[in-house]
């Protein structure tokens, strides 16, 4: 750590002498050389039970947010066999499902064996969501396919082209997994589309998140972020396709916890703005953070704090796994509060 950079750099949501907005954009050639300089993030709590400090804003043209509620009470669920909920995924099914149980359809997951892929659904985003009464829709064990410890992490995306959603899951952590389904709940088994094979040296490659955005440079249509572990340690890595069912993959990390002065980094959130594209992310002390990656994944632009946690309950000092949606011009970001083992899913509301 360069002791001459203050540790606010990270903490204050002050942007980086490399930010775009102070006009020196850098390319990931000089994070590569700059980001072991970057100050030290700390696990801060701003706030208190229900009522959060604004969030700092990301780039311009993201909003700030705050800490709205919980889309249901986690100890009333029929299915919760860990009392800990991951990963939110929110999905508007307007224009894509006839007949749906509700407008919005939020997955989610247990951790902890046996895990199961779970559904909530309402019309409004600021909930109360129902509990699908069936949970899990997806299981550890799916004969003749698997048999797994636990499966966790879901991700849903509507294809256009087949007018079908595809979840992409883990089980174990050494494997992404892909099943597609007609109306969102129940699922067919399509493959397993990605493993630790496909990026040497890994021991997991999970938590994948996939979104429609064209590489400059690679014809594709969709990418997938996703988590891997190599040398004890969480980055992100990135692969790209053009059916959502066949992929090509890095094997050279799209971010990488050291340049925010991290040690693991986790539940990248592609989002774009202003011409150009960001993922939004965790570290492990607790904060979501904000980089410019560009278009053509060919940037680091590290761009600080994007949402802080609350001290207090929900949050208790850490936010992971952000999900975007809005209604109209409100925005809204379904998240994981709370500390592993005991995480619950919250909501947060645009100001």
């Amino acid at each position: 750590m360069d002791p001459s950079r203050p540790h606010s750099d990270l903490d204050s949501g002050q942007p980086f002498p490399e930010d775009p907005r102070s006009g020196s954009p850098v390319s990931r050639r000089a994070v590569l050389r700059g980001g072991a300089a970057l100050g030290g993030a700390v696990a801060l709590g701003g706030g208190t039970l229900g009522l959060a400090a604004p969030a700092f804003a990301g780039p311009a043209g993201f909003p700030s947010y705050q800490y709205f509620g919980m889309p249901f009470d986690k100890s009333k669920l029929r299915y919760n066999p860990s009392n800990e909920l991951i990963f939110p995924c929110i999905k508007d099914t307007s224009g894509k499902l006839t007949g749906a149980r509700a407008r919005y359809y939020l997955y989610y997951a247990p951790h902890e064996a046996p895990g199961g892929i779970c559904l909530a659904y309402c019309n409004s985003l600021s909930g109360p969501f129902t509990e699908y009464p069936n949970n899990p829709i997806v299981k550890n064990v799916w004969s003749p396919y698997y048999s797994v410890s636990h499966v966790s992490s879901p991700h849903v995306i509507w294809n256009d082209s087949t007018k079908r959603y595809h979840l992409y899951f883990h089980g174990e952590n050494s494997a992404t997994r892909m099943a597609t389904s007609a109306d969102g709940i129940s699922w067919a088994y399509a493959s397993r589309v990605l493993s630790t094979a496909n990026i040497p040296g890994s021991t997991e490659t999970s938590y994948a998140r996939v979104f429609e955005h064209t590489i400059t440079g690679k014809g594709n249509r969709y990418v997938m972020l996703f988590m891997v572990v190599t040398s004890g340690t969480r980055k992100i890595h990135y692969g790209w396709s053009n059916d959502l069912t066949n992929w090509s993959f890095s094997t050279t990390p799209l971010l990488r916890p050291e340049w925010i002065n991290q040690v693991d980094i986790s539940g990248p959130q592609l989002m774009r703005r202003n011409g150009t594209a960001y993922v939004i992310y965790h570290g492990n002390y607790g904060h979501m953070y904000i980089t410019e990656v560009g278009n053509g994944f060919d940037k680091a632009v590290q761009l600080g704090h994007f949402f802080d946690p609350m001290s207090g309950p929900p949050d208790s000092g850490r936010v992971a796994a952000p999900s975007f949606v809005s209604d109209g011009d409100v925005q809204y970001m379904f998240y994981e509060a709370g500390q592993r083992l005991s995480a619950s899913i919250a909501i947060a509301k645009a100001i």
